[in-house]
């Protein structure tokens, strides 16, 4: 028995970003603190593995991170969280999209100019010369669509006066957060602070799986 490792497919989702700044401080002199915006976060472990890319961010902008919360000029107020997800059907009208019985397999996919996916027509040629019903017909299939979000807080220690906000939001077909929180705080820093009031779409990388196939 020999086991493979087989990338399995995956498509990218886009995050929508909403962020909103006013006299947010150049780094130069300035310390911050990543604290848990819901109580119920602080001191956990996942929530320090997840403030630990904030404060990569927030470093390689310039920003000096402080030992302590009171000894910050800048608390960054985080949260995060993905939903229970919604069921889709999809029909694809034609025979199983991911395998071509004349081709082998193929990418079923493309990108429309409606920015979703949408099955391409591998032609309606049986590769072996003959119509076999069990490759024919509509397929049906049901997946499940999370939305997660991180949200983003940036105050002014000594008053409280809030500097800056800004929210992340995508749709995919994972519900791991350890995948999803990165990805969102990398789209949160693109291009930082970014125009207050703007909404930019910034495209996430799918997340890689991987299958073993026993032979």
């Amino acid at each position: 028995m020999i086991l493979a490792g087989l990338a399995a497919c995956a498509t990218p989702f886009n995050a929508d970003v909403q962020r909103f700044q006013t006299q947010l401080p150049a780094p130069q002199g300035e310390t911050f603190y990543v604290v848990a915006d819901d109580p119920a976060l602080a001191g956990g472990l996942e929530f320090a593995q997840y403030a630990d890319l904030v404060e990569a961010q927030m470093n390689r902008l310039g920003y000096a991170e402080a030992p302590s919360a009171e000894a910050a000029s800048l608390l960054v107020r985080f949260d995060y969280g993905v939903d229970n997800g919604r069921e889709r059907v999809r029909s694809t009208g034609f025979r199983d999209p991911f395998y071509d019985p004349w081709y082998g397999y193929r990418d079923p996919f493309f990108r429309s100019r409606l920015s979703y996916y949408r099955p391409r027509h591998f032609g309606s040629r049986w590769g072996f010369g003959f119509y076999d019903p069990w490759f024919g017909g509509p397929e049906i299939r049901s997946y499940t669509v999370y939305t997660s979000g991180i949200d983003m807080k940036i105050d002014r220690a000594v008053d409280g006066q809030r500097l800056f906000e800004g929210k992340a939001q995508a749709m995919s077909t994972s519900n791991r957060l350890q995948y999803l929180v990165p990805n969102l705080v990398e789209a949160m820093f693109t291009d930082f602070p970014g125009n207050s009031g703007e909404t930019v779409r910034i495209s996430i990388k799918p997340e890689e799986k991987v299958v073993r196939r026993i032979d």
